[in-house]
């Protein structure tokens, strides 16, 4: 005979009950462990056994069990926190919703966001008992983060043709990710950098002397990581059709050339399209406009950037140039590429929980 486990009480709620649940994991600013509760209970009256409510959930059998059995026994106020050994609780349940609930719903009158002191001041506790909730809860009102949502109508459509080749690349083909770094800066420093010592980090001087520009045109092979690269003191149509000859003699001949790139507009000029249907074998995919991190060699420019330009001392262009080819040189000698690993459905899924967070007032 099959062991069920033990009968568990049914667990009926009353229509007060119901809506107050439900409002509570309606709400943004309710806290996520009392929300957790919440959707335990609810889900729990609807039936199910505690090992579906906690796999759908998220939580352990455990978790689940204890939550039902509170709410049995006390109904919604079995959902705080019991007694626990020691001082009694200074701070209630309640001020920790409203701490939270300030934070994310409000701002102080003479600033653009909370500080540990200004939401003490505001609520009459400690800074360090703010700090703790505002650990707890995860919430940092002193960052913030950019962010730049693309307005290009086929953007749907490109990301799924950029993603695919990342993810399913075509036979007999080789897919580049194509851009340019432009108007990378020859900077000698005004003095002398002084070298690390014990203790003592590198130090340099704030200001320097500009010796001059140029610009990297790149195209990183999606399979291998290896990077071909070249070099021009002018930024135009001219010098892009000048990197597509020197990537059609660089790659074998028996290949086609996916080449994945943003939609500057020296990469759409007659003249490059001329020359693009006289060699059939390249394939351009455009990047959606403002969408540069789809880009795989964007991240490989910051390699570069952090490792060799950065914090770079130049004399003169010749001298950049060549330090940059030094560098491409010994990244191909070693390459490492980079894994893409989420789908374009993955993608659009994140964007658009991200765009249902935002109010309607703001899209």
């Amino acid at each position: 005979m099959v062991r069920t486990g033990r009968p568990k009480a049914e667990l009926i709620l009353s229509d007060d009950e119901r809506a107050a649940l439900e409002g509570w994991v309606r709400r943004s600013s309710t806290p996520q462990a009392w929300a957790l509760r919440c959707r335990i209970i609810l889900a729990c009256a609807e039936g199910a056994s505690n090992k579906e409510v906690a796999a759908r959930l998220g939580s352990t059998q455990h978790a689940v069990g204890r939550w039902r059995s509170r709410f049995l026994e006390h109904r919604i106020a079995g959902l705080g926190d019991m007694p626990r050994s020691g001082g009694p609780r200074s701070v209630t349940d309640a001020q920790v919703a409203e701490v939270v609930t300030r934070t994310l719903e409000m701002t102080p009158k003479n600033a653009t966001h909370w500080s540990t002191r200004t939401m003490a001041q505001e609520m009459g506790l400690s800074q360090s008992t703010v700090s703790r909730i505002w650990r707890a809860f995860g919430l940092q009102p002193h960052r913030t983060e950019g962010f730049k949502l693309s307005t290009d109508p086929f953007f749907v459509d490109k990301v799924h043709d950029v993603v695919g080749l990342y993810l399913d690349p075509p036979e007999r083909a080789l897919v580049f990710c194509v851009d340019e770094k432009s108007q990378i800066q020859a900077l000698d420093r005004s003095q002398p950098v002084l070298p690390m010592m014990p203790g003592v980090p590198q130090r340099m001087t704030s200001d320097y002397v500009r010796a001059g520009t140029t610009t990297l045109f790149a195209a990183l092979d999606v399979a291998s990581g290896k990077v071909i690269g070249s070099l021009h003191r002018r930024h135009r149509a001219d010098e892009f059709k000048k990197f597509l000859v020197t990537l059609d003699k660089q790659t074998p001949p028996g290949l086609d050339l996916h080449l994945v790139l943003d939609n500057y507009a020296t990469h759409k000029t007659p003249a490059i399209k001329a020359w693009l249907l006289a060699h059939p074998r390249f394939h351009l995919h455009f990047t959606p406009t403002g969408s540069s991190w789809l880009n795989l060699v964007e991240r490989w420019f910051a390699e570069l950037t952090n490792k060799q330009i950065r914090r770079g001392v130049h004399k003169s262009i010749q001298a950049l140039e060549k330090d940059i080819r030094s560098w491409i040189a010994q990244w191909n000698t070693d390459p490492k590429p980079y894994v893409w690993t989420k789908t374009a459905d993955e993608i659009l899924e994140r964007l658009a929980s991200y765009l249902n967070r935002i109010p309607d007032s703001e899209h």
